[in-house]
C-alpha cells in the first residue's frame, strides 16, 4: 500500500510539475501563433495603444528625436522599430511596469505603464498582436534571439 500511495504521490507530483511549468512558460512567452490571443491583443492594442503608436504599429514622426520637453515620441512595433530587438519578459514588464522600470524613475516618458489599467493576460495578447503582424523572418529572428 505504501508503493501505490507513493507512486501516486509521485505522480501527482510530476503532473503539478509538467503543469506549473507549461504555466510559467505561458508567462514569459508572447503566444504570438494563438489565433484567440491576437484577436484579443488586436482589440486592446486599439483602444489602448494606436492612438501613439499607430493602427498600422507604424510609430510617431521623428520617434528618435527628443522633443523640446525632452520626450521621444512612440516608437513604431513594426518590423522597423526596436521592438523586436527585446526578450519578451523585456517587453512585458516595459509594457507593465512603464519604461522607468529599465532606464531609472528620472527617465522621461510618456509611455504610462499599465500596471493598474490592463491585467497580465492582456499586455501579453496585445504582445501578441503585435508581433503577429512582424514579417516571419523577423518573428524567427526575435524567437531564435531570444530561446535561450
Amino acid at each position: 500500500m505504501k508503493f501505490v500511495s507513493l507512486g501516486l504521490l509521485s505522480a501527482a507530483t510530476l503532473a503539478g510539475l509538467v503543469f506549473w511549468s507549461s504555466s510559467q512558460a505561458e508567462m514569459t512567452s508572447i503566444p504570438y501563433q494563438d489565433s484567440p490571443s491576437i484577436t484579443a491583443g488586436k482589440a486592446v492594442y486599439e483602444a489602448h495603444c494606436a492612438a501613439c503608436h499607430g493602427d498600422k504599429l507604424q510609430g510617431q514622426a521623428n520617434w528618435q528625436i527628443r522633443s523640446a520637453e525632452g520626450y521621444l515620441p512612440a516608437p513604431p512595433h513594426d518590423e522597423t522599430g526596436h521592438t523586436w530587438h527585446h526578450p519578451d519578459q523585456m517587453l512585458f514588464e516595459f509594457t507593465k511596469y512603464g519604461p522607468q522600470k529599465f532606464a531609472g524613475a528620472d527617465y522621461r516618458s510618456i509611455m504610462p505603464a499599465y500596471e493598474n489599467r490592463l491585467s497580465d493576460t492582456e499586455i501579453w495578447q496585445v504582445l501578441a498582436y503585435i508581433k503577429a503582424q512582424w514579417p516571419e523572418s523577423i518573428q524567427t529572428k526575435h524567437t531564435e534571439a531570444f530561446a535561450r
